[in-house]
């Protein structure tokens, strides 16, 4: 049994202690927003913050996190509050969103460590892939939540995660043909 913190709650895995930190979370723990994108920590996606460094996911294995402390996209602010979600929204970063998580875990480390990086820095610290190419959007995205962090601009807040469930369960009208068809 591996014992760690994931999101700032105690959690056990009775899994094999080989099983790479990726799936635990995603299979065991249901924290789905950690993507699977390659599997050999190229791309990424499973970018996840272990001890206050991005980690990607799919390259360590729950025994190597014993008594660590993980945070995953879920945990990094469950109301989207953070200066790099919400600089992430202002800016219009995402397009297709499949790297975002592990793009957003790993800006927030960087910015952690230093609030005013350089390009040169951001450059270095954002090697995971887009395939969509927003790394310009990113670039000013974390410009951005630096001057949040710093206290030099506020942002408006995000739109809360999904749809309220009523509105979800929400009766559709059914569809009438129109009449001659």
């Amino acid at each position: 049994m591996t014992k760690f913190s994931v999101n700032d709650r105690p959690v056990e895995y009775r899994m094999d202690p080989e099983t790479p930190l990726l799936w635990a979370l995603r299979d065991a723990s249901n924290l789905t927003g950690t993507k699977y994108g390659c599997g050999t920590g190229e791309c990424g996606a499973c970018t996840v913050d272990i001890d206050g460094e991005a980690i990607r996911s799919c390259l360590v294995t729950i025994a190597e996190c014993e008594g660590r402390f993980v945070t995953t996209i879920e945990g990094l602010s469950r109301d989207r509050s953070h200066p790099v979600q919400q600089s992430w929204v202002a800016e219009q970063v995402p397009q297709c969103g499949f790297c975002q998580s592990g793009m957003i875990m790993t800006a927030a480390a960087l910015l952690r460590k230093n609030s005013n990086p350089s390009d040169a820095e951001i450059d270095a610290a954002m090697t995971g892939i887009c395939r969509c190419g927003t790394y310009p959007r990113m670039r000013e995205a974390i410009r951005r939540a630096g001057r949040v962090i710093r206290g030099e601009e506020r942002i408006a807040a995000a739109p809360p995660p999904g749809i309220r469930p009523d509105d979800a369960a929400r009766a559709v009208p059914a569809l009438r043909p129109a009449e001659g068809n």
